[in-house]
Protein backbone atom coordinates (compact mmCIF):
# COMPACT_ATOMS: atom_id res chain seq x y z
CA UNK A 1 0.00 0.00 0.00
CA UNK A 2 1.33 3.71 -0.54
CA UNK A 3 2.35 5.83 1.59
CA UNK A 4 0.05 9.18 1.63
CA UNK A 5 2.53 12.20 0.55
CA UNK A 6 3.03 15.16 2.92
CA UNK A 7 2.22 18.58 1.63
CA UNK A 8 6.09 19.12 2.38
CA UNK A 9 7.16 15.74 0.29
CA UNK A 10 4.87 17.44 -2.81
CA UNK A 11 6.35 20.64 -2.54
CA UNK A 12 9.79 18.89 -2.75
CA UNK A 13 8.74 16.88 -5.67
CA UNK A 14 7.67 19.69 -7.62
CA UNK A 15 10.09 21.88 -9.59
CA UNK A 16 8.65 25.85 -9.25
CA UNK A 17 7.48 26.64 -12.97
CA UNK A 18 9.40 30.02 -12.90
CA UNK A 19 10.38 29.91 -16.97
CA UNK A 20 6.79 29.77 -17.64
CA UNK A 21 5.33 32.34 -14.63
CA UNK A 22 2.98 35.26 -16.12
CA UNK A 23 2.03 37.97 -14.48
CA UNK A 24 -1.36 38.40 -12.77
CA UNK A 25 -3.02 41.75 -13.30
CA UNK A 26 -6.82 42.68 -12.07
CA UNK A 27 -8.33 45.78 -13.52
CA UNK A 28 -12.09 47.38 -12.73
CA UNK A 29 -15.14 48.24 -14.43
CA UNK A 30 -16.43 51.05 -12.12
CA UNK A 31 -19.86 51.03 -14.28
CA UNK A 32 -22.61 53.66 -13.29
CA UNK A 33 -25.53 52.10 -15.20
CA UNK A 34 -28.18 54.65 -14.06
CA UNK A 35 -25.94 57.37 -15.77
CA UNK A 36 -23.93 54.96 -18.51
CA UNK A 37 -20.51 56.33 -17.23
CA UNK A 38 -17.44 54.43 -16.59
CA UNK A 39 -14.11 55.76 -13.86
CA UNK A 40 -11.49 55.86 -15.96
CA UNK A 41 -7.33 57.42 -15.51
CA UNK A 42 -5.08 59.06 -17.72
CA UNK A 43 -1.84 58.06 -17.34
CA UNK A 44 1.03 60.87 -16.76
CA UNK A 45 3.78 61.72 -18.59
CA UNK A 46 6.14 59.81 -15.70
CA UNK A 47 4.00 56.46 -16.05
CA UNK A 48 6.34 53.22 -17.01
CA UNK A 49 4.55 53.09 -20.06
CA UNK A 50 1.40 54.52 -22.17
CA UNK A 51 2.33 57.53 -21.12
CA UNK A 52 -0.77 60.11 -21.75
CA UNK A 53 -2.87 56.90 -22.56
CA UNK A 54 -6.28 56.54 -20.84
CA UNK A 55 -7.12 53.10 -19.51
CA UNK A 56 -8.70 51.22 -16.57
CA UNK A 57 -7.75 51.19 -12.63
CA UNK A 58 -5.58 48.04 -12.90
CA UNK A 59 -2.53 46.86 -11.36
CA UNK A 60 -0.49 44.16 -10.23
CA UNK A 61 -1.44 40.73 -7.99
CA UNK A 62 1.14 40.56 -5.14
CA UNK A 63 2.79 37.43 -3.85
CA UNK A 64 -0.47 35.34 -2.06
CA UNK A 65 -2.89 38.12 -2.93
CA UNK A 66 -6.27 36.46 -4.08
CA UNK A 67 -7.02 38.43 -7.61
CA UNK A 68 -10.44 40.04 -5.73
CA UNK A 69 -8.02 41.48 -3.54
CA UNK A 70 -5.68 42.98 -6.06
CA UNK A 71 -8.86 44.95 -7.52
CA UNK A 72 -10.02 46.21 -4.56
CA UNK A 73 -6.91 47.21 -3.38
CA UNK A 74 -5.69 48.72 -6.44
CA UNK A 75 -9.48 50.24 -7.29
CA UNK A 76 -8.66 52.45 -3.77
CA UNK A 77 -4.78 53.13 -3.91
CA UNK A 78 -5.36 54.97 -7.72
CA UNK A 79 -9.05 55.89 -7.30
CA UNK A 80 -10.04 56.15 -3.78
CA UNK A 81 -13.27 54.45 -4.87
CA UNK A 82 -14.14 51.07 -2.18
CA UNK A 83 -16.03 48.03 -3.63
CA UNK A 84 -16.49 44.80 -1.48
CA UNK A 85 -14.85 41.64 -3.60
CA UNK A 86 -18.08 39.97 -3.41
CA UNK A 87 -19.52 42.59 -5.57
CA UNK A 88 -16.88 42.35 -8.12
CA UNK A 89 -18.27 40.23 -11.28
CA UNK A 90 -15.47 39.09 -14.33
CA UNK A 91 -16.18 41.20 -17.03
CA UNK A 92 -13.50 39.80 -19.00
CA UNK A 93 -9.55 38.13 -19.14
CA UNK A 94 -6.89 39.29 -21.09
CA UNK A 95 -3.79 36.92 -21.97
CA UNK A 96 -0.70 38.82 -22.86
CA UNK A 97 2.01 37.19 -24.87
CA UNK A 98 4.35 39.74 -23.23
CA UNK A 99 3.95 42.91 -21.38
CA UNK A 100 6.27 46.10 -20.16
CA UNK A 101 7.07 43.79 -16.94
CA UNK A 102 6.15 40.53 -17.98
CA UNK A 103 8.43 38.65 -20.40
CA UNK A 104 6.38 35.78 -20.28
CA UNK A 105 3.11 37.54 -20.28
CA UNK A 106 0.41 38.77 -18.21
CA UNK A 107 -2.86 37.41 -17.54
CA UNK A 108 -5.20 40.52 -16.62
CA UNK A 109 -8.68 39.40 -14.84
CA UNK A 110 -11.13 42.65 -15.56
CA UNK A 111 -13.79 42.89 -13.36
CA UNK A 112 -17.30 45.11 -13.33
CA UNK A 113 -18.39 46.60 -10.37
CA UNK A 114 -21.89 48.09 -9.92
CA UNK A 115 -21.79 48.67 -6.62
CA UNK A 116 -18.79 51.18 -5.27
CA UNK A 117 -18.62 53.95 -2.66
CA UNK A 118 -16.72 57.22 -2.98
CA UNK A 119 -16.24 59.69 -5.73
CA UNK A 120 -13.32 59.33 -7.72
CA UNK A 121 -10.22 60.93 -7.27
CA UNK A 122 -6.54 61.05 -8.41
CA UNK A 123 -4.51 59.34 -5.45
CA UNK A 124 -1.39 58.69 -7.57
CA UNK A 125 -1.12 62.01 -8.97
CA UNK A 126 2.84 60.89 -9.80
CA UNK A 127 1.55 57.96 -12.09
CA UNK A 128 -1.71 59.62 -13.26
CA UNK A 129 -2.44 63.29 -14.84
CA UNK A 130 -6.18 62.59 -14.29
CA UNK A 131 -9.13 60.16 -12.43
CA UNK A 132 -12.54 60.54 -13.87
CA UNK A 133 -15.93 59.60 -15.12
CA UNK A 134 -16.27 59.09 -18.92
CA UNK A 135 -19.58 58.40 -20.71
CA UNK A 136 -19.70 55.19 -21.80
CA UNK A 137 -20.69 56.49 -25.73
CA UNK A 138 -17.45 58.94 -25.16
CA UNK A 139 -14.27 56.70 -24.12
CA UNK A 140 -10.77 58.15 -25.64
CA UNK A 141 -9.31 56.73 -28.36
CA UNK A 142 -6.24 57.19 -27.17
CA UNK A 143 -6.29 54.05 -24.59
CA UNK A 144 -3.96 50.95 -23.63
CA UNK A 145 -4.82 48.51 -26.48
CA UNK A 146 -5.68 45.62 -24.03
CA UNK A 147 -7.56 47.39 -21.45
CA UNK A 148 -9.51 49.37 -24.09
CA UNK A 149 -10.63 46.08 -25.69
CA UNK A 150 -11.99 44.24 -22.76
CA UNK A 151 -13.95 47.89 -21.90
CA UNK A 152 -15.47 47.99 -25.51
CA UNK A 153 -16.30 44.34 -24.93
CA UNK A 154 -17.67 44.40 -22.03
CA UNK A 155 -19.88 47.33 -23.07
CA UNK A 156 -21.31 45.39 -26.41
CA UNK A 157 -21.43 41.92 -24.17
CA UNK A 158 -18.91 40.35 -26.56
CA UNK A 159 -16.45 37.72 -26.20
CA UNK A 160 -15.48 37.50 -22.75
CA UNK A 161 -11.55 36.14 -23.50
CA UNK A 162 -9.32 38.22 -25.74
CA UNK A 163 -5.50 37.22 -26.60
CA UNK A 164 -2.22 40.06 -27.04
CA UNK A 165 0.30 38.71 -28.96
CA UNK A 166 0.14 35.53 -29.46
CA UNK A 167 0.23 35.68 -33.05
CA UNK A 168 -3.28 34.65 -34.03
Amino acid sequence: MAQPTTDDQQHKALKPALDSMTLLVAAVIVHDKATNRVVLLQRSQNAKFAQGMWDLPVGKSERGEPITETAVRELYEETGLTVKPEALKVAHIIHGAWGVEAPNGFLTVVFAAHEWSGEPENREPHKHARVCWVDAGAIPEEFVDTTASALHRYLDGGSEVSLDGWGQ
